[in-house]
């Protein structure tokens, strides 16, 4: 079973999902939008399928699939740190539940791609993204969250930042986040942009460090159950 809930149902025009993915580009760009924008938790996924994993940073309690949402920019952030292959269907079809109650007229999604020019950003079935500059994919392979989301719904562009990195990578995450501090006019402050990504980077791979320690741990106690 999964399912969303939400908390308050205000009127949006943007959302922008960031899945963990390559180089955990999307976790890391949606973590320092809910941040520097002060986003509101409006809502969450609610699973039995996935780990009840949950984590705790600097005293607080991290949403491991969290729905947010910011009034000045009419925007909604799904923001996940949760490793969530195998229900790639199943999140697209919440998010089009998100779109339809919300009433989203353009969803965003970030993702890291496999690549070594670190220049560049690429996009896909957005003009107004290669107007400003990000590169339109011609041939390439997508997976993951983005994927289902691009088979069901069709006001969904894409932004591709190539990284070298596995996990996490906060340098390409940095260059989606100007990105779109230009595309949606947040007027951030970006000259430190690059030192709080790498903050974030340190913070996300604590998080994921300690929740697959977590998960091996309660594996092998299962083991020792039953032998």
């Amino acid at each position: 079973m999964m399912d969303i809930i939400l908390h308050k149902k205000p009127k949006a025009r943007i959302l922008i999902e960031g899945f963990p993915g390559f180089g955990l580009v999307g976790t890391i760009v949606t973590e320092y939008l809910i941040e520097q924008l002060n986003c509101e938790l409006i809502g969450e996924f609610i699973y039995d399928e996935l780990a009840p994993t949950i984590a705790i940073h600097k005293g607080k309690l991290v949403n491991p699939m969290g729905i947010y949402y910011n009034k000045q920019y009419d925007l909604v952030i799904l923001h996940a740190i949760l490793d969530v292959k195998g229900f790639e269907w199943k999140i697209a079809e919440m998010v089009q539940q998100i779109i339809k109650q919300l009433g989203i007229k353009e969803t965003i999604s970030i993702e890291g791609v496999s690549g070594d020019d670190s220049d560049k950003l690429y996009c896909f079935n957005n003009d107004k993204f290669a107007s400003l500059g990000a590169e339109p994919i011609k041939e390439s392979v997508i997976m993951g969250v983005t994927a289902s989301l691009l088979l069901r719904e069709k006001n969904i562009g894409c932004l591709f930042a190539p990284t070298k990195a596995k996990i996490p990578d906060s340098r390409a995450a940095a260059k989606v986040i100007e990105f779109l501090d230009k595309y949606l006019k947040f007027e951030l402050n970006v000259q430190p942009l690059l030192m709080q990504a790498e903050l974030f980077e340190k913070k996300l791979k604590d998080i994921l460090q300690n929740t697959t320690k977590t998960v091996s741990e309660s594996e092998k106690k299962q083991m020792s159950y039953l032998g």
